[in-house]
């Protein structure tokens, strides 16, 4: 009796343990900061590359790197003054000055407007950049004398120690002419908005102007509780449509003139980076073709403005635009990343353009480039070395030899490095753990632990929380496809449960990586512990398994990355473990685009699908995104149409929700409303959510909130 006492005693202390794990809800995800992890913002290291700076409590605090020690501080809040406080500040080369930014207002997805100031470390004088309105992206001069900005559309700069200003460009006009700072695609497409450049010298200044004259407008209308709606109006080339002309120029301060700069007299193309040589009379300009599979690199003599190529990538599919050129202090050296031999590695030139050596090399990716310590002749860089689903942080010498492997865990790592490259932070996650902060010296000897977030893994400790699980299979095309799955905590294999595939799947994404999955994580946590199985795969397109493999759904977007989302389901469903009848899909942007395709495509496989701010024909999207991986809809018709969702809803069998913010600049409401048109034509029957004002991100208050409420309801009934 005494031992069956025992034995109930541990069975009801293990159920009683068993039952107390928590639920996970919406409401703890999106309005209670439940599961916030820590997060360590990038370091603004200072010249001496063993500091950095913060902002606290509005002053400009030193901190030792290897200590975490304050050392002084740098900067005291109350002398901003008039200007009443900042959103964020930037040093100028040699640390002399720093210019705040104040009252800032967004524009895009990068862009802003703001008041600006400059501070002068040593004369401790705030001088505002200008006071007839807001300015866009302040930046001194190398020599620190000088100020440049965009107001209006026009380039100006201003002399700080005389106050003069001197407008450089005059024919800056809203919707029309835009002069040192980018139109809308640029600035989504090329990730860049700032397009002026000192001249290392401080005598003058690159920039480029962008017509957009020809370009056709799109207008959103925003509700603002009044009686009519404000309809904001902007340039978006759409596919196939007229670019923005974007011209190069060069400004002499001595002389007051403009220089009109001319490469090769291209018109239909692209300027993506420009960036000054160690010589101040050498500017290296991008010029890509509108295809964007021919890349040149030209050197501009400022002297005379005559260009000669220094470079030159062609490829059979199309360039990707990166900011990994680096040009060495010799002058005669730069380093240059390329998919030349099939991976992203990297490569030594020398400055005529002749490749000298390949540093890196393997059937891996660099998957980003940290920078050059010329002293020590090492590059420092990111790779999927190991396997795609993983990161890595190395360095490597100029010769290719004596590699390090700088991040010690499994998972996924990056490193953010001094200015010296004395120190790194690593920031590691992995599945299912949240990110830890730690200081290393460049030999990879840990020097100290800022952040480890255990605060947040003790408290999921007290959660129903299933850890994901990493596989792989083979299609019936005898490929190979990264996957993962989080199934229930009480999973029982002779069980069938209803299963939720998430797709992203665009060029170069992953999904399946062994990483932090945020608040999206915890959804599906959620559902897990209501019984489905939650799983996610990355289809051919996607990054990290080299060239030909990313690029092999060029001119067929949609195409090869459904199929392999339909026989990532069908390989789900000969599972002893899942309902095969029961699976369902959701993504968003791309990933929308791609759960409706798989639902409409895969009718006879899918059940449901979750479409949030979907492309339904790639006609409706823009220029440069496009027509990289699609050509032009008067080149590719039946690219753009073979894979459009919108014509293949007649096939649709299942359950549809349809999501898209009405502000959404990015991937338009149109999409949708299109969508919305075909559906009904077909008689087919769906479910919409629509979100006034909101952008590609639908977010703001508790808008995340009602989003996932909704597409829970959404799963529970129909999965």
């Amino acid at each position: 009796m005494k031992k069956i006492g025992l034995i109930l005693c541990v069975v009801l202390i293990t159920v009683s343990t068993f039952a107390q794990k928590k639920q996970i809800t919406t409401q703890d995800i999106w309005a209670a900061p439940t599961f916030r992890a820590n997060y360590v913002a990038g370091f603004n290291f200072l010249n001496d590359g063993k500091h950095y700076s913060r902002s606290e409590n509005g002053n400009i605090v030193k901190y030792d790197i290897t200590t975490g020690e304050t050392a002084g501080t740098i900067f005291k809040g109350e002398n901003i003054g008039k200007a009443g406080g900042y959103d964020s500040y930037t040093f100028n080369d040699d640390e002399s000055k720093i210019i705040f930014s104040t009252e800032g207002e967004q524009i895009y997805r990068y862009s802003s407007r703001a008041n600006y100031y400059v501070w002068d470390t040593k004369t401790e004088a705030l001088t505002p950049v200008a006071d007839n309105g807001k300015q866009r992206n302040a930046t001194l001069s190398p020599d620190g004398s000088k100020i440049a900005y965009v107001q209006e559309n026009n380039l100006f700069y201003k002399d700080l120690s005389s106050g003069r200003t001197t407008q450089i460009t005059t024919d800056g006009k809203y919707n029309e002419i835009i002069n040192g700072v980018t139109d809308w695609v640029y600035e989504e497409e090329f990730g860049i908005v700032r397009v002026f450049e000192w001249s290392p010298d401080s005598k003058r200044i690159a920039f480029l102007k962008s017509d957009e004259s020809k370009v056709k407008e799109f207008t959103m209308p925003m509700y603002r509780n009044e009686l009519y709606p404000e309809y904001i109006t902007f340039k978006y080339p759409k596919a196939g449509e007229d670019n923005a002309v974007v011209t190069l120029h060069m400004y002499d301060l001595k002389k007051g003139k403009i220089r009109d700069i001319n490469l090769n007299n291209k018109s239909d193309m692209y300027i993506p980076r420009m960036k000054w040589t160690q010589d101040e009379n050498q500017l290296c300009v991008f010029q890509m073709n509108r295809h964007q599979n021919e890349l040149d690199l030209f050197l501009v003599n400022a002297k005379n403005g005559k260009a000669k190529k220094l470079l030159s990538e062609k490829n059979k599919y199309y360039v990707d635009i990166h900011d990994n050129l680096t040009f060495l202090d010799n002058g005669k050296e730069f380093i240059w990343t390329s998919e030349q031999d099939g991976y992203n590695h990297i490569y030594l030139y020398d400055m005529k353009g002749k490749m000298k050596k390949q540093i890196t090399k393997g059937e891996y990716d660099v998957t980003n480039f940290y920078g050059v310590d010329e002293d020590e002749e090492r590059v420092y860089y990111q790779a999927a070395e190991v396997h795609p689903t993983q990161r890595e942080v190395y360095s490597i010498n100029f010769k290719g030899k004596k590699k390090r492997k700088l991040s010690a865990n499994e998972g996924s790592n990056r490193a953010q490095f001094s200015k010296t490259f004395d120190y790194l932070v690593n920031t590691h996650t992995a599945a299912g753990a949240p990110s830890s902060y730690t200081v290393h010296n460049t030999e990879g000897e840990l020097v100290r632990t800022i952040e480890d977030n255990n605060g947040l893994r003790e408290k999921l400790n007290a959660y129903d929380i299933s850890k994901p699980e990493f596989f792989d299979f083979k299609t019936s095309e005898g490929v190979k496809l990264n996957g993962w799955m989080i199934k229930p905590t009480d999973f029982d294999r002779s069980k069938e449960y209803p299963v939720l595939m998430y797709v992203y799947g665009g060029p170069n994404s992953q999904t399946v990586q062994d990483s932090w999955g945020g608040s999206n994580y915890f959804w599906y946590q959620s559902l897990a512990q209501q019984g489905y199985i939650i799983v996610s795969v990355d289809n051919r397109g996607t990054g990290a398994r080299g060239e030909e493999f990313r690029k092999m759904t060029y001119q067929q977007l949609g195409k090869y990355e459904t199929i392999d989302q339909i026989e990532a389901a069908k390989w789900l469903g000969k599972q002893p473990y899942v309902d095969a009848d029961r699976i369902g899909i959701w993504g968003w942007s791309y990933g929308g685009y791609m759960s409706s395709l798989c639902l409409f495509k895969g009718a006879d496989v899918f059940s449901t699908a979750i479409a949030v701010a979907p492309v339904t024909n790639w006609k409706w999207y823009d220029t440069i995104y496009t027509e990289r991986f699609m050509r032009t809809p008067q080149e590719n018709n039946d690219g753009y149409e073979d894979n459009s969702p919108i014509n293949h809803v007649d096939k649709m069998k299942g359950a549809y929700l349809l999501v898209h913010g009405m502000g959404d600049d990015n991937v338009h409401a149109q999409n949708s409303f299109e969508m919305v048109n075909a559906l009904i034509r077909a008689n087919k029957h769906f479910d919409t959510y629509f979100y006034p004002n909101r952008n590609h991100g639908i977010y703001g208050g508790n808008t995340r909130l009602h989003l996932y409420d909704k597409m829970t309801d959404f799963i529970l009934r129909n999965l």
